[in-house]
């Protein structure tokens, strides 16, 4: 086998799913034998990454400025010639700009994974956004992704490449997480032992739609006096107005009881563990939406809203039979239809509870593991690598 030295940059390695895919494919490289290196502006999971045997290179990938790209692709492309990288892939567009150029530059295969879906009101938004399209190979996380980047860069057509984002499914069945990691999690968000726990699970941005679910949970207290504990988990990456606004929310609505903002959570298993119903309440669409396949691999019946990439990775009628559903989708926005799914979703019997989930399973095992993800992106680099 032939050793290559593989390069991916994103602005930092903070929290999120193509943070998470930069970890997992760098521990696929370096079991493969390959050198992995990621470049960025650091954070939480740099310790994960070099755990994994990967390297990290501190740059300020997550500039955005003309200057400041045109810095790091001096840097980044220093960094190929003397680490003699053979492959250089980008996963953001302020730092694929500088790798395109870089890796241009140096002659070496180039790979964007078009993990987002981009803003594009403008002709020169849309220049900005066409270069996670100027991949010799361009990875989509989903046959929405694809779509989406065919009618926007026509060009790209011919090099668009599905695989959909892969999660440790082994790791998020719920025999793999212990009494101690529960207990340990529970007792850290205070969470009352005998109420059901409806959990979402994303960053803190008004995009993911917190102020929704809010509303849609106090509707459900309003009409029902069943008990339940909310538990929004994730990282406010610097919007403090935003977490703010949302606490005063919960306040207003009377909920300050029931709902919990806990911060970032750095045991996804271990909160699916204890979750009785996942709700994806995103309001603009998800490229490809972890959070609710995360959910399905956990067991834990989950809604998520209707767009993007949602009708592949939650199978409702009437795109299935009702007995092939994986959970509900509901309009984005709508608190009502949110309400009302929670109700139904809470007031499941133990047997179909039981069947939703273990059809759940069974679809994301099928699409959605993280071996398979690692496998088919290895087998791009291999491909690209065998060209030159």
């Amino acid at each position: 086998m032939t050793r290559h030295t593989v390069l991916q940059v994103i602005p930092e390695l903070q929290t999120g799913g193509a943070e998470r895919t930069t970890v997992d494919i760098a521990a696929a490289l370096v079991a493969a034998g390959h050198r992995a290196l990621v470049a960025s502006a650091g954070g939480r999971l740099v310790t994960e990454l070099e755990a994994v045997g990967a390297r990290h290179i501190r740059l300020p990938l997550a500039a955005k400025s003309p200057v400041a790209m045109w810095r790091n692709m001096r840097a980044l492309k220093r960094l190929i010639l003397s680490e003699g990288i053979d492959l250089v892939h980008a996963r953001s567009r302020a730092p694929a700009w500088s790798a395109l150029w870089a890796a241009s530059a140096c002659d070496v295969p180039f790979v964007t994974t078009y993990h987002g879906i981009y803003g594009q009101k403008n002709a020169a938004k849309a220049f900005y956004n066409s270069v996670m399209a100027r991949g010799d190979a361009v990875i989509a996380n989903s046959r929405y992704t694809a779509e989406l980047i065919a009618r926007r860069h026509p060009f790209a057509r011919d090099r668009i490449t599905v695989i959909p984002r892969g999660s440790d499914l082994a790791a998020l069945a719920p025999d793999a997480v212990t009494a101690e990691r529960k207990q340990a999690l529970a007792k850290r968000w205070g969470l009352p032992g005998d109420a059901p726990v409806i959990l979402n699970l994303a960053r803190l941005t008004n995009w993911k739609g917190q102020t929704v679910l809010v509303e849609a949970l106090a509707r459900l207290a309003a009409t029902s006096d069943r008990p339940w504990t909310a538990v929004l988990a994730g990282d406010d990456q610097g919007r403090g107005d935003y977490r703010e606004k949302l606490q005063a929310q919960i306040d207003d609505a009377g909920l300050a009881e029931r709902v919990r903002i806990v911060g970032h959570c750095d045991d996804v298993p271990a909160a699916l563990a204890l979750a009785d119903l996942a709700v994806v309440a995103s309001i603009e669409p998800e490229a490809f939406g972890r959070a609710a396949v995360e959910a399905q691999a956990a067991r834990v019946p989950v809604i998520a809203t209707d767009l993007g990439a949602a009708p592949e990775t939650v199978l409702t009628p009437p795109d299935v039979a009702e007995d092939e559903r994986t959970g509900w989708r509901v309009p984005p926005g709508d608190s009502q239809a949110m309400a009302d799914a929670i109700a139904t979703a809470l007031a499941l019997d133990d047997s179909a509870r039981t069947a939703l989930t273990q059809r759940a399973a069974r679809h994301v095992t099928e699409l959605y593991s993280l071996e398979a993800m690692c496998a088919r992106t290895l087998a791009v680099y291999d491909r690209l690598l065998a060209e030159v």
